[in-house]
């Protein structure tokens, strides 16, 4: 290594340092307001949404109030497909993505890691999943999972509880 770009690389070397320092700091604040927020703690017994997803929901999405249904929210969200529909046939196109983009990427961030888990372990504890992934290509399957869970969110959101999985069909 050039003697004359070591004491550039040795700042640049310490200044990642900091910012890793006040990423853990950051993270730790935001998993401890997840613990001790009730609604954060109700929607982190969702599969695929940990403390940063939580408490970004519970503080930027609009009361559930605010939608009739759990497919309005996912609409907000931009998760749901466009619809190019015209009399008794029923077309439906790509996910709109005319929504809140940020917690649009945190909910398809966390249905990622629960596709890529699901497709590394084979078995699923949600037959649905399993279905999807068998017939549907991994990045539709990721995106209908985050469809599905904005929608369990909004239910929570608005009739409170706790996630349940679904039982296994014998």
């Amino acid at each position: 290594m050039p003697e004359a770009a070591r004491p550039i690389l040795s700042f640049l070397l310490e200044q990642l340092r900091s910012l890793d320092a006040r990423v853990a700091e950051l993270d730790r604040e935001i998993g401890r307001r997840a613990r001790e927020d009730a609604e954060a703690k109700r929607l982190m017994t969702i599969p695929g949404i940990g403390p940063i997803t939580a408490t970004a929901l519970a503080a930027l999405a609009p009361s559930a109030q605010t939608f009739k249904r759990g497919r309005g929210f996912a609409a907000w969200l931009g998760l749901t497909p466009l619809q190019r529909s015209s009399g008794s046939k029923q077309k439906l196109g790509e996910t709109s993505r005319m929504g809140e983009r940020t917690l649009r990427r945190l909910l398809i961030i966390g249905a990622s890691a629960a596709v890529r888990w699901a497709m590394r372990k084979g078995a699923t504890g949600d037959p649905w999943l399993s279905r999807m992934l068998e017939r549907k290509p991994p990045m539709l399957v990721i995106v209908a999972l985050a469809n599905k869970t904005a929608r369990i969110v909004w239910a929570l959101m608005a009739k409170g509880g706790t996630y349940r999985t679904p039982a296994i069909a014998g």
